[in-house]
């Protein structure tokens, strides 16, 4: 199989294979003080876990849309790949109204209500903490994905071919998601396995790409970080040099 046919699945079992300990995920949140670092192997188990609630418990097939209302984050990466896994149209910032489900963040609760199909509600707290109490007519992420299975296998063929992923008014299929980071990793002059700085949002091709699947395509590893402004020059060029960083994000333009 082509790299450019592989969809962020097949990526991902090709990371787990090749070296299921390194750095895949490390997030910041610059807000709050967190850090969480998520090896090919603890990224692997969570989106297995997320693919398997997705499929069984939410019943999502093939085709299905899932309205992502996230913000850039660990967790969000998670669903990005459960959803390709699944076979899922993952529609990044989505309308709930016309979405087979969604999945939201705390700040989008009253947007996501619009969603008649399944409502999940991710409380985005450190370490994936559950919600105090959760929101009423969600379930509560935290509460639900622990408990699910460690290996995923889909109930139906997943074709790299079929849509995947919705953004910015674009879509595009599982193997277009791989071949167009490929072609971003290659035109930006990513080095070879890079680590990658990225404090862009997940709202556009751009923030995903730099902020997932191009790391993801070129056996790299992303440090994202969610309110990257809050840092000064010093504080930023004290992040690169711990998280050993290679190539740095430009800001959004």
């Amino acid at each position: 199989m082509n790299a450019t046919d592989r969809t962020p699945a097949d990526l991902l079992r090709s990371a787990l294979a090749a070296d299921p300990a390194r750095p895949l995920v490390t997030f910041y949140d610059d807000a709050t003080g967190e850090r969480v670092e998520l090896s090919v192997a603890t990224f692997a188990n969570w989106v297995a876990k997320t693919a398997n609630y997705l499929q069984g418990d939410l019943a999502a097939e093939p085709g299905d849309r899932l309205a992502l209302l996230l913000p850039a984050h660990w967790q969000t990466a998670v669903w990005l790949v459960a959803c390709s896994s699944v076979g899922v149209v993952a529609d990044v910032g989505g309308d709930p109204a016309t979405a087979d489900l969604v999945v939201s963040g705390p700040d989008e609760l009253a947007a996501a209500r619009a969603c008649s199909g399944e409502r999940v509600a991710l409380a985005l707290r450190p370490l994936g903490g559950r919600f105090p109490q959760p929101p009423d007519g969600f379930a509560d992420y935290a509460v639900e994905v622990p408990g699910q299975g460690d290996r995923f296998a889909p109930f139906a063929p997943v074709r790299a071919a079929d849509p995947a992923l919705a953004v910015g008014g674009e879509e595009l299929t599982g193997s277009g998601i791989a071949a167009r980071a490929l072609a971003d990793a290659a035109a930006a002059g990513l080095p070879e396995a890079p680590r990658v700085l990225s404090g862009l949002a997940y709202d556009s091709w751009q923030g995903l790409s730099y902020g997932l699947y191009a790391p993801l395509a070129t056996g790299g590893s992303v440090v994202l970080c969610r309110h990257l402004d809050r840092l000064d020059q010093a504080g930023t060029a004290a992040r690169k040099a711990t998280e050993n960083v290679t190539f740095t994000v430009p800001a959004a333009s």
